[in-house]
């Protein structure tokens, strides 16, 4: 019987390149996602299973759940996303705005992983992986607002918890903290100005952008067997624009 992976926000970009990954390596692969048809799109191409759901809503978790794998081996927590590419910067003084900005941001990227992750964790596997897809910012914050940094190195945290928490039924917890990828929606569809580019990619040790692919095979690492005795750990995977120490 061959394992399970879900991996969430599994549509496009890093999420697309690990779930073709772990499908090549032979995985039985269910992809989620808000978007329907995005989704569907991506699961004929690469030969695995679509569900479509809001990964921060628990009603559409709740009923997605029969349509999930009875017995989970792998579990990508990899949705998530730039929320201030989706709502404009409250201005000085509106509070109502910066509280709904932040609670957006933690939906998107630290509720989803907990809220997913909680639900399928009767389901996992002994032995079973749980890679959570993290940033760069989560160490060194985000810049202006921090609230998206700030919403990592809360994932980052709960990480090292779950890890502990898990641990005793052979279960592996860690995240993955990305530096600058190209080829993902996280700056919309044309990417960063040219200017951020060059200084993204300034940052770098080796002088060049990640790729989604470099993501997906250090995900494949921490899901196989050889990477048993990693856990409750944060991967820097980001050409060196941050030393992780």
């Amino acid at each position: 019987m061959p394992r399970t992976a879900i991996v969430t926000g599994g549509g496009t970009g890093i999420g697309r390149a690990i779930a073709r990954r772990l499908a090549a390596d032979g995985l039985d692969v269910v992809i989620t996602g808000r978007r329907k048809q995005v989704l569907e799109e991506t699961a004929e191409e690469l030969g695995v299973r679509a569900v479509a759901f809001d990964a921060s809503d628990v009603a559409a978790i709740e009923a997605a759940l029969p349509a999930l794998p009875g017995r989970v081996d792998v579990l990508v927590n990899n949705a998530g996303g730039n929320i201030f590419r989706q709502r404009p910067t409250p201005a000085e003084g509106d509070l109502a705005g910066l509280r709904d900005l932040w609670a957006a941001q933690l939906e998107a990227n630290l509720l989803s992983a907990v809220l997913v992750t909680s639900a399928l964790t009767p389901r996992l596997s002994h032995g079973g992986r749980v890679i959570s897809i993290g940033s760069i910012a989560g160490a060194r914050g985000s810049g202006p607002g921090g609230s998206y940094g700030a919403a990592k190195a809360a994932l980052h945290s709960w990480t090292g918890d779950l890890a502990f928490e898990l641990g005793g039924q052979g279960i592996t917890v860690n995240a993955i903290a990305p530096g600058y990828i190209e080829d993902t929606e996280f700056f919309g569809d044309d990417g960063p100005p040219a200017e951020r580019r060059a200084a993204l990619i300034g940052q770098a040790a080796n002088g060049r952008p990640g790729r989604p692919e470099e993501i997906a095979d250090t995900v494949a690492f921490l899901a196989s067997t050889e990477a048993g005795n990693i856990t409750a750990q944060v991967i820097h995977v980001n050409g060196g624009a941050f030393r992780g120490r």
